[in-house]
């Protein structure tokens, strides 16, 4: 029996059975009020509401505070997602920020590959009851400088080897993914809210006192944006356990291209049926061209569940796109705090703790759980059916979790065989 300290352990983030008691002590007013029989002063505890700086803004969903979700679900949270990357493939950087306002926690992480080495940093805390506050965590920082458009990150911590001031410029619409929504029996185990964005970088970054200036003609990107419920923090049972073996199908492929870019996701069950999928191009600032039908064909490095080719097909109404993927490196998702043994999404780490680690890529070992969830770095040919050709780079991202029919993935984490 695998321990939770064994490497090939399922990490508890990963089983989505997820809850916790939370003790909450409601804010106390004292109001001296006269007793009829002593007419004197008796105290009375009241609530006092969690009324903050955004409940001034007309945008409530329900009838609550903002401060409080729809729902009391624990795996309720709300992510920021940024990657860059040079177009020579040289750097790629990404960050993450998540708030999981059921659990109190709000964590990120910023992290980079140079000349070979992922270099990360990690931080977490107490998450603030105002969500206006809720975009600083340690030493790193998410700003919204003009929403949709234009952000600003910030990274400050020298002694895990990062620093940083980048700002991402939208290229592009945000493209809305549709809804995702897995049960496991009765219980909903996702149900949230994705877009995905195309973009370009300016400013520096600074890699063990290296500084690397960054500008909008060279380094380009994406991000993500979500927000609802899905499985993270740490493992409490909730009821009568459901005895299903974990499993996760997932791929995305945001890319860029001169003028325009191209989007992908697809989810599907060990058997090879979909549960999710979208595709689209992305056409210029203002354009969101919606694929009919979208198709993939994945050529998996062996004794791994990473990329060695990949290719994509979109069928648009009048037209369509052949993509052809050719890796450049993998970055390892546990740099960001995904499946990452110590670092996890929405785990309790204390008031404020930050902690970095850095490890050689590709990593000696891509079948250990921590290191499934990756995004290959790609050049990407696109052949549209007017024979035009576009050069591109992009990524593709990979998270196998379990058995898989059409790829011959039986167990959590085996390998590809070539046989």
């Amino acid at each position: 029996m695998m321990m939770e300290s064994d490497p090939r352990a399922v990490p508890t983030t990963v089983l989505n059975v997820l809850c916790e008691t939370v003790t909450t002590l409601p804010t106390v007013r004292r109001q001296g009020l006269l007793s009829p029989s002593s007419a004197t002063p008796t105290q009375v505890a009241t609530v006092t509401y969690m009324i903050t700086s955004f409940d001034d803004y007309p945008i409530h969903q329900t009838s609550e505070p903002i401060a409080h979700t729809e729902s009391g679900d624990p795996s309720a949270y709300d992510r920021y997602f940024f990657n860059g990357y040079s177009r020579d493939g040289e750097i790629f950087f990404a960050a993450a920020m998540g708030l999981y306002p059921n659990r109190h926690v709000i964590d990120a992480s910023f992290s980079v590959i140079r000349n070979g080495e992922q270099i990360n940093v990690h931080t977490s805390g107490r998450a603030p009851m105002d969500r206006a506050e809720c975009t600083k965590v340690g030493p790193i920082s998410i700003d919204v400088i003009t929403p949709m458009k234009k952000h600003r990150i910030t990274v400050e911590a020298p002694e895990h080897g990062i620093r940083a001031d980048l700002t991402y410029q939208a290229s592009s619409l945000p493209y809305e993914e549709p809804p995702f929504l897995v049960r496991a029996g009765n219980r909903k185990v996702m149900s949230y809210t994705r877009l995905t964005q195309l973009g370009t970088w300016s400013g520096w970054l600074e890699v063990d006192g290296v500084r690397i200036e960054v500008s909008p003609e060279n380094v380009v990107g994406s991000r993500d944006r979500s927000w609802g419920i899905r499985g993270i923090g740490e493992r409490v049972q909730m009821g009568a356990p459901l005895n299903l073996p974990p499993q996760f199908y997932w791929l995305w492929a945001p890319v860029w291209f001169e003028g325009f870019g191209t989007v992908f996701d697809v989810n599907e069950y060990s058997d090879g049926q979909r549960w999710h999928e979208s595709g689209a191009m992305l056409i210029g600032a203002d354009t969101i061209k919606h694929a009919h039908a979208v198709s993939y064909d994945y050529a998996w490095e062996n004794n791994t569940r990473r990329a060695e080719k990949f290719s994509l097909s979109y069928k648009f109404a009048n037209d369509s796109a052949e993509l052809v993927f050719t890796p450049i490196v993998h970055f390892q998702m546990n740099g960001l705090g995904y499946l990452h043994p110590e670092w996890a999404h929405g785990n309790w780490k204390g008031e404020l703790e930050t902690g970095g680690d850095r490890f050689s890529v590709p990593v000696e070992d891509p079948l250990l759980l921590h290191n499934l969830h990756t995004q290959t770095l790609s050049t990407v040919v696109c052949t549209l059916s007017d024979g035009t050709v576009h050069r591109g780079i992009g990524v593709l991202e990979t998270l196998v979790l379990g058995a898989h029919d059409p790829s011959g993935f039986t167990g959590v984490s085996d390998g590809h065989s070539k046989g």
